[in-house]
């Protein structure tokens, strides 16, 4: 295993990147994107049990807009990717460099025959800011936010995701959230303070950001309308100091 890319393992046929998740999701891992994911991608984004509660994905969700999505979330791991790769060879004994983004982010079910499929997204980035009400401020959050380099201990981080609705209910997010968080985010990222913003009534997904030591901080309305639907929000918060 390359130590740059530490704790993520390679699949030893494929040489893909992957975090696997611990028991009893064992059978679940974290890749990055793959071309070739569009027509699955395309499937869930069309699922209302999905799309109603992101914020993003237009609707209908057509292939071009799969083809868009992937060729830019692939490409922000790939970077990453690379990145590592030439830091090997830079620090082959360390120090481990950081980044501002995890690598691996698609969630598949990896199936007896060994083949997989893609069931989920859960995603770090750098924070919206939206639980400020401000839109101005707002603003300058995310710019100064933008400007910090990859290992700032006061870099806001958010978390996005989505799960396939068969897979709804199994514990399966709350444990690919805890394994990023703990594996990636604190060691990788030096991330300190990441935030999640959920819709309203989103109950289920509050309490797998709740299981994983956020705090729910309560309902705010920023003003966001989302295909047409004037949204309210949560804001749930974890604090490395709080954890």
């Amino acid at each position: 295993m390359t130590r740059q890319l530490h704790p993520i393992e390679i699949n030893t046929k494929t040489g893909e990147p992957f975090l696997r998740l611990p028991a009893p999701h064992q059978n679940i891992i974290l890749t990055p994107p793959r071309q070739g994911d569009q027509s699955v991608l395309t499937q869930h984004m069309n699922d209302p049990a999905i799309y109603g509660w992101i914020e993003g994905p237009p609707v209908p969700y057509l292939p071009e807009h799969a083809d868009d999505w992937i060729q830019l979330v692939k490409e922000e791991c790939d970077a990453t990717l690379e990145y590592l790769r030439k830091s090997q060879e830079d620090f082959p004994n360390g120090p481990l460099q950081f980044v501002d983004v995890s690598p691996v982010r698609y969630l598949r079910e990896v199936k007896e025959n060994g083949e997989d499929i893609l069931i989920g997204d859960v995603n770090f980035k750098r924070s919206p800011f939206e639980e400020v009400l401000d839109e101005v401020e707002r603003k300058r959050l995310r710019e100064e936010n933008a400007k910090k380099q990859a290992g700032d201990p006061t870099i806001q981080y958010a978390f996005g995701d989505w799960l396939a609705a068969s897979h709804h209910g199994k514990g399966i997010m709350t444990a690919a959230i805890g394994l990023l968080l703990s594996a990636w985010a604190i060691p990788r990222m030096s991330a300190r303070h990441v935030v999640a913003h959920t819709f309203a009534g989103n109950i289920g997904s509050n309490r797998v950001f709740e299981k994983n030591g956020f705090v729910n901080r309560g309902l705010f309305d920023n003003g966001k309308t989302v295909r047409g639907e004037r949204k309210k929000m949560t804001l749930l918060e974890w604090k490395h100091d709080q954890a």
